[in-house]
């Protein structure tokens, strides 16, 4: 008996491979989708073994299927959500300050951030070296 795999379904898989980028899981039908590092977990993933091993059963949600046949999954989204507590929505008034690293926002800024940096050091490693081979020439 196989489970209908579609978009926005939770079905169980199998674990068949780690990256440092995500963990491939095997599906009901044969086919291998990814969950990416980032659907891992709600918390900060550094390290991916850290939560799964390979030939672990897991849940996972489908998050998109393209035409070429890559699967996208969510082992995060497949988790039932932990309820609220009771006397709604105290915890909003703190916004930014939730488990897990800030908000969705505080986490883009950072990654922003990070990025512009990055690529301003690779910018000038890049000048400094084409700039030496052109006085040369």
């Amino acid at each position: 008996m196989s489970e209908e795999v579609a978009v926005g379904k939770i079905v169980d898989g199998t674990v068949s491979g780690i990256t440092h980028f995500g963990a491939f899981v095997v599906l009901p039908n044969g086919k291998t989708g990814l969950v990416h590092i980032s659907e891992v977990a709600d918390a900060y993933v550094k390290d991916i073994k850290d939560f799964v091993k390979e030939n672990d059963p897991v849940k996972v949600k489908v998050l998109t299927m393209d035409e070429r046949g890559k699967i996208a999954l969510s082992i995060r989204q497949a988790q039932p959500k932990p309820p609220r507590e009771a006397g709604g929505g105290h915890h909003r008034e703190r916004r930014g300050a939730s488990s897990g690293g800030g908000s969705f926002e505080d986490k883009m800024q950072r990654f922003m951030r990070d990025s512009e940096d990055r690529l301003g050091d690779l910018r000038r490693n890049t000048e400094s070296k084409r700039g030496g081979r052109g006085a040369r020439g």
